[in-house]
């Protein structure tokens, strides 16, 4: 199922971080180095998170990124505005061949 976790306004930053684990797949775990990390974030939506799993891991992810749908929950998404906010586990997903 396609759809959009509503959108929520960002946390106020002097909250403390909460630990998301962030798992990679095809071409963004080569570009990750790993297949899943955990992260300490104030992240509330996926384009936040977005952001700063691409200062951490640099260029060859970012373009990855920038092509790629999350999977946050149950639910697949590319908007940036979509929230993350209650969801503990968020999958990058590349393109895949023939799909």
């Amino acid at each position: 199922m396609n759809s959009t976790p509503r959108t929520v306004p960002q946390t106020d930053p002097g909250q403390a971080p909460r630990t998301l684990t962030v798992g990679y797949y095809a071409a963004a775990e080569d570009a990750a180095g790993s297949a899943r990390e955990r992260i300490h974030t104030h992240a509330t939506t996926v384009g936040e998170l977005a952001r700063e799993i691409c200062e951490r891991h640099g260029e060859p992810l970012a373009g990855i990124v920038a092509v790629s749908s999350f999977l946050v929950g149950e639910e697949t998404t590319r908007d940036p505005h979509a929230s993350i906010v209650g969801v503990s586990v968020i999958d990058v997903l590349p393109p895949f061949a023939g799909g």
